[in-house]
């Protein structure tokens, strides 16, 4: 019997059901791979590792949705000299594009929203290697960033949470650990992503649940990758596509380079589920308690500081194989009951050089 199935499969056994699905985010993880790559005749692209969606390719003009503060971009052309409009969303405010010259273009329009970059780029034939990158970080090691999840239906209420993020002055970027919509279409992701427009930093995630509605999932297209790590001051993110309360074989393995890559670095590492339920009271971890054993135990023998989840719609702050978690779902998702936390975010300060990291709640409601 095959032990791939795409879609729902039972298996009878001595009277019993039980799965056959024993990789059911394995289509997504092939999903990332592909994620950052395209051509067209006479025009070829390639993020490195990922780390931006393209959103569109077309004769003279790449459109990308950055998903990590910064990343390469390997740009191949068929004509001997070619004039190229780039423009990010999601973008750094302040980002730079140069080439391994050195060279740097100018912007090349003001910004309407903040978050979008745009130049014209010149380019001779053959591949150039450009790099997108925030400018010199003012504050030297420190990170400030906020995490917020489980919106969904409460959409329309987001801007206010936007408007207190914007009232935060040190703030660097959003992360979030998913559940941004309620069935993941591409009317709501779209739908999402014009809301972000207010937002004065960018907004990475990965996928939860709910943006499981259809198959293949939208998410990659429009956010990029579910799995993926990258560094930005000396704090290296790592998130996990953890939407089937379970991580794919093949997540493990970029996870194993991830850490190592992490290991003389602050860590952060988010997901949708947590491993293990804190309070138990409701279907909101792996559906693994071995599977979540496993992980918590690579996070923890390989250092990591700092484990972020979503999921429940709540605040919970407690320790996983001796990390510091903390749990929050207030985006805005129907709340816990008679828990009185509401609508929050998290502010997390990181400061690599003292070895420390702070969260504070944010309470939007009340």
């Amino acid at each position: 019997m095959s032990r791939r199935c795409r879609g729902p499969c039972v298996l009878a056994l001595f009277g019993a059901l039980g799965s056959a699905c024993v990789r059911p985010a394995e289509e997504r993880a092939r999903q990332d791979e592909t994620v950052g790559s395209a051509a067209i005749e006479g025009l070829e692209v390639s993020v490195r590792d990922g780390l931006a969606a393209i959103r569109r390719l077309a004769p003279g003009r790449i459109h990308l949705w950055a998903s990590a503060p910064s990343f390469d971009l390997a740009i191949r052309t068929a004509e001997p000299r070619v004039d190229l409009e780039l423009l990010v969303d999601n973008c750094m405010p302040g980002a730079t594009l140069t080439d391994s010259s050195d060279k740097e273009w100018a912007v090349a329009s003001a910004r309407v929203v903040v978050t979008q970059c745009r130049w014209r780029v010149d380019l001779e034939g053959g591949k150039t290697v450009v790099r997108v990158a925030p400018a010199a970080k003012p504050r030297s090691s420190l990170v400030d960033f906020a995490v917020l999840s489980d919106v969904q239906e409460a959409v329309d209420r987001v801007q206010d949470i936007f408007e207190r993020m914007n009232q935060q002055p040190e703030l660097d970027f959003v992360l979030s650990t998913g559940d941004l919509t309620s069935r993941g279409t591409d009317d709501e992701l779209g739908r999402f992503q014009s809301e972000l427009e207010t937002l004065r930093v960018p907004f990475f995630t990965t996928l939860g649940n709910h943006e499981l509605g259809s198959s293949p999932p939208e998410f990659h297209r429009f956010f990029g990758r579910g799995s993926q790590s990258f560094t930005y001051g000396d704090v290296r993110f790592t998130t996990l596509d953890a939407a089937n309360a379970t991580i794919d074989p093949l997540v493990y393995g970029w996870l194993d380079e991830w850490l190592e890559r992490g290991a003389d670095q602050t860590h952060v590492v988010a997901m949708h589920y947590p491993p293990l339920d804190p309070i138990g009271v409701r279907n909101g971890a792996f559906s693994s308690r071995s599977e979540a054993g496993k992980l918590l135990g690579k996070l923890s023998a390989a250092g990591v500081d700092l484990t972020l989840y979503g999921h429940i719609h709540s605040f919970y702050a407690f320790e996983n194989a001796g990390i510091a978690a903390y749990i929050s779902g207030g985006g805005g998702a129907i709340p816990e009951r008679f828990d009185g936390i509401g609508r929050h975010f998290l502010m997390v300060h990181a400061d690599p050089a003292r070895q420390t990291v702070s969260v504070r709640v944010e309470r939007v409601d009340g």
